[in-house]
């Protein structure tokens, strides 16, 4: 059952890529290379863990888009049940920080 959600979270991570070029025209290549190169739950794990926000998460806020942030989609059911408290509890201080309330 978990591969079967990591794989459609995985497509659910190509297509922020997709909507990020669409409706913000902005092209977040470096975080599409990650969901090829890793796969999109290995992907948002090591940008849950990286020390800093990436550049990508400063663009999305910049254009009022955090909704299409990493952050944003794995507080989402049923992708949260993918990630650790830790990591639910890292993308949540990120939004809140930022003035976004969880949906």
């Amino acid at each position: 059952m978990r591969s079967d959600l990591e794989t459609r979270f995985h497509h659910k991570m190509r297509g922020l890529y997709d909507r990020s070029v669409k409706e913000c025209n902005y092209r977040p290549t470096y975080f599409l290379q990650m969901v090829v190169e890793h796969g999109g739950f290995e992907t948002a794990r090591r940008l849950l863990h990286a020390r800093k926000v990436s550049d990508g998460f400063t663009t999305l806020w910049e254009n009022g888009r955090l909704d299409l942030s990493v952050e944003a989609v794995v507080l989402q059911e049923p992708w949260s049940d993918l990630f650790t408290d830790e990591e639910l509890a890292i993308a949540e201080k990120r939004l809140r920080d930022l003035g976004q309330a969880r949906e």
